[in-house]
């Protein structure tokens, strides 16, 4: 039987995206709560992390709330799928270049 947590997120993960039958999820439980672990299909990690981060923040945040309910914490992790493209990060340059390039 799925937990409530479990239940919940399939539901919503399920509601945001284009390919809900691509959406796995895994629970482990350990001394630090519960970890779900949440995998989808590459065309809808957009829609899952949205912008900023904002939507996966806003599901970090429902999760907790059931957590709450259920006395345990409930943290997600997001998987990235096989294939994809990491997000290049703001910074285009290690410290040391950008130290060589001011030349000091």
């Amino acid at each position: 039987m799925q937990n409530q947590d479990q239940q919940f997120l399939d539901y919503l993960i399920k509601a945001l995206v284009d390919n809900p039958n691509d959406v796995k999820i895994s629970r482990t439980v350990d001394e630090m709560g519960v970890l779900m672990t949440l995998e989808v299909n590459a065309a809808d990690m957009g829609k899952v992390i949205g912008r900023s981060g904002n939507t996966a923040k806003a599901i970090r945040t429902l999760l907790r709330v059931v957590g709450m309910k259920n006395n345990s914490r409930v943290n997600l992790k997001i998987n990235e799928p096989e294939g994809a493209t990491p997000h290049e990060s703001k910074a285009s340059k290690t410290v040391d270049e950008a130290m060589a390039d001011l030349k000091i």
